[in-house]
């Protein structure tokens, strides 16, 4: 399958180094990066080890394939479909953190849009190497749910390549879930600057646990049943499976990035307020993110 993974940082070029064992893969990311795997090829290190040679382009315009993965962070979602456009995509799938950014593809490109998310744990040292840090799996599937053709064909692709994959009908309830994770893991662990296992403990423990349960209740207000329980049993697995890591949020704030809070505890504060709901723990996480961003200059 012809494929380009749209946004080459460490989650896209662990996905897509991957699927460039059996597939035409072509990487867009920055330059520097671009430069390296071009040079050298992507060497792929950690818990799955492997050197392959994808195509590599800084420009994501004009571009053929029969399949897009998305991995940009959310803000830029709205840019890469811009260039997408430019293209002939036959398919689109995100597996990007947050939630808005499906619709905003379908928005922008007449190609179907699937949703996905990806628990594969990635961080890239320097150019040209990503280290995979945990060994996940990708769930995907129609964003709206149900089933379809072209997600079995895609989730078919990523099984060739070796990724543990799941095509799934369920995607509302398991972005959400989702979403309930990364809101009680990524920004307490970037306030704190800890490693993800710190949300097990107190004090931590207590202040995740009402993201989360927050994240829930405004999910059950926007017709997706997930409960308090699942909610919060889905983000202490996943900080259980990840202790030692660090979240893509508490990253971005070491590199003194722009963090996705707008697409998480933001999302959540946003949909909160339409229903008339309280969301207290991820207004103050949002807003003291957001502080922090605007501090740095990077807002």
């Amino acid at each position: 399958m012809d494929i380009v993974v749209f946004g080459a940082g460490s989650l896209g070029s662990l996905v897509g180094g991957v699927l460039a064992d059996v597939h035409d893969v072509t990487l867009v990311g920055r330059g520097d990066h671009v430069a390296a795997v071009r040079t050298d090829g992507l060497a792929i290190t950690g818990e799955l080890e492997t050197t392959v040679h994808p195509n590599v382009t800084t420009d994501g315009t004009d571009l053929d394939a029969e399949l897009a993965v998305v991995t940009v962070k959310s803000f830029d979602t709205t840019s890469a479909a811009a260039a997408l456009a430019t293209g002939s995509i036959d398919v689109v799938l995100s597996l990007q953190n947050g939630m808005g950014n499906e619709e905003a593809l379908a928005s922008r490109l007449e190609s179907p849009v699937l949703a996905g998310t990806a628990s594969y744990g990635a961080r890239s040292p320097e150019p040209g190497i990503v280290d995979c840090t945990g060994i996940g799996e990708i769930v995907l599937g129609p964003r709206d749910g149900g089933s379809s053709n072209t997600a079995d064909r895609v989730g078919e692709a990523f099984e060739l390549a070796g990724l543990e994959t799941i095509v799934a009908g369920d995607m509302p309830r398991r972005l959400w879930e989702k979403l309930g994770v990364n809101a009680g893991i990524n920004a307490v662990t970037a306030l704190a600057r800890t490693e993800n296992g710190a949300v097990l403990e107190k004090p931590a423990r207590d202040v995740a646990r009402r993201a989360t349960c927050e994240t829930a209740r405004v999910a059950r207000a926007c017709d997706v049943a997930l409960s308090d329980r699942e909610a919060v049993e889905a983000m202490e697995s996943v900080a259980s499976a990840t202790a030692a890591n660090t979240s893509s949020m508490l990253q971005d704030v070491h590199a003194g990035r722009r963090t996705e809070v707008d697409a998480i505890n933001g999302y959540v504060l946003e949909r909160a307020r339409e229903s008339g709901l309280e969301v207290p723990t991820n207004r103050t996480l949002a807003a003291l993110l957001r502080a922090w961003e605007r501090g740095e200059g990077v807002r």
